[in-house]
Parts: structure tokens; C-alpha cells; sequence
């Protein structure tokens, strides 16, 4: 068991978790902000733009707790739990990690919340929902500043496509909601 704690496995685990937890939560981000804007298609109905937001936001926050899980548990780094969840507060890459610890600290409010939407009210769970905006480029800074693939082309070609995503979303939702758009419709 201590060579599979020592071995390289779970640093290969940690690296593609939080890949795949970088794509699947700038997915959930693309989706969140084009059903903001109400968008639909007969091809995408609202319920199934609605669904596959949901469902990839909570596969990426499964995906998030093995980033997060394996980095813990591999004895080669000295980063604990606390570190993990208390921003800033590891000695090791303070800033980078610190913005990986808000990052998971405002994706696990956007779950909490979403699952406490009906107690809570659709207002304060709207105004909560707002981390998301903050959520995903802290997330973004984070995978640029640590580890060790944060500088290898294929890795930046995947985060600056990342980014070109949301923004292309960003754009359509701002070209949808103009006052001639709105009146089309």
C-alpha cells in the first residue's frame, strides 16, 4: 500500500482529476450562462440545457473531490485536508493552492445551495448562484499557477480553450439579450 501512496499513480490521478474537473465545470459554466439567457433550439429544449447543467456541475464536483482526494492522500506532497479547504493556508504554493481552496470552497457552496434551493428561495439562491462567476476564473488561475503539466502546451491549449468557450457563451447571451434581440424574439 505504501508504494501505491508513494508511486506515481496518484499523481497522474491528481493531474487528470483536475482536468477533467476543469472541463466538465467550464461546460457546466457555458451551459449555466446559456440557460441564463434562455436559450433553447428544438433540438435543446430548456429542460435539457437545464439537466445536462446540473448533472455536469455534479460530475465535476465528483471529479473535484478526487483532485483533491488524491492530492491529499499522496504522501510526496505535504498538502493536508485543512490545506485543501482553508484558503491560503498551506505553506506549500500558498497563492496557487489558496486559489484552488476558494475555488472548491465556492463550487461546494453552488451544490450546497442548488440542493437547499426550495428553503432557501429562488432569490437568495440566484444571489448565491453568482459564485459561479467567481468560481470558475479563480479555478482557471489556479490551474495556470501549480503543477506540473501548468505550462505544457497541450495543457494551455485545453485552459485557453476553456476560457474561449465561456467567452463565445459570454458573447451570445450578450448579443441575445440586446433590446432588437429581444424584440425578435
Amino acid at each position: 500500500m505504501s508504494t501505491f501512496l508513494h508511486g506515481p499513480f496518484l499523481w497522474y490521478a491528481t493531474r487528470a482529476a483536475g482536468l477533467v474537473t476543469l472541463v466538465l465545470l467550464t461546460t457546466a459554466m457555458v451551459l449555466g450562462i446559456l440557460n441564463a439567457g434562455r436559450f433553447a433550439s428544438r433540438r435543446w429544449p430548456r429542460f435539457v440545457v437545464q439537466g445536462l447543467h446540473r448533472n455536469l456541475s455534479l460530475l465535476a464536483l465528483l471529479f473535484l473531490t478526487l483532485h483533491v482526494g488524491t492530492t491529499v492522500v499522496d504522501t510526496y506532497t505535504s498538502i493536508g485536508l485543512p490545506d485543501a479547504i482553508v484558503p491560503f493556508l498551506s505553506s506549500y504554493k500558498r497563492w496557487w493552492l489558496g486559489l484552488g481552496a476558494l475555488a472548491s470552497d465556492l463550487m461546494i457552496t453552488l451544490a450546497v445551495t442548488s440542493l437547499l434551493r426550495q428553503r432557501i428561495g429562488h432569490r437568495l439562491w440566484r444571489l448565491l448562484h453568482w459564485a459561479g462567476y467567481l468560481c470558475w476564473p479563480v479555478a482557471i488561475a489556479h490551474g495556470l499557477g501549480t503543477g506540473t503539466d501548468h505550462s505544457a502546451r497541450w495543457v494551455l491549449a485545453l485552459t485557453f480553450a476553456c476560457i474561449g468557450a465561456v467567452l463565445v457563451s459570454v458573447g451570445y447571451r450578450a448579443v441575445q439579450a440586446t433590446p432588437a434581440r429581444r424584440l425578435a424574439r
